[in-house]
């Protein structure tokens, strides 16, 4: 989302791959977009590994960066705040959405069935 892309369809048929399966309607120009995108958070990756960005206080651990997270007084990253909200060139030209929202609970929601439907006895007539 940093990147100004929503999330496309994703899945994992091979164990370690993933495949991205983009809509009939993108033409070349957003392909490579999102090719770059992919590219620059491989880069952000690799950063990490490399020791050049803190393994918990980075760019891809803390995104997606808010307008209101970006804009907050006290900014104590050792990122700036143009790499977290405009990690690529075109987001200038084009105009960037920000997310509503950050990150939540992580991967909590993906690990942990939360299911709010009524008891069964409910749905007794």
């Amino acid at each position: 989302m940093d990147y100004g892309f929503h999330a496309p369809t994703m899945s994992w048929p091979v164990v370690g791959g993933l495949m991205i399966e983009p809509t009939e309607s993108e033409d070349l120009f957003e392909i490579d977009r999102f090719i770059y995108s992919l590219m620059k958070i491989r880069e952000e990756i690799q950063d990490i590994v490399d020791g050049k960005q803190d393994k918990e206080d980075n760019l891809l651990k803390l995104s997606p960066f808010t307008l209101p997270y970006l804009m907050i007084t006290d900014w104590n990253h050792k990122f700036t705040r143009e790499q977290a909200g405009y990690p690529a060139p075109w987001l200038h030209e084009l105009g960037k959405v920000f997310p509503s929202v950050g990150r939540i609970d992580n991967v909590y929601g993906d690990r942990n069935l939360v299911c709010e439907c009524p008891p069964m006895s409910e749905y007794l007539i």
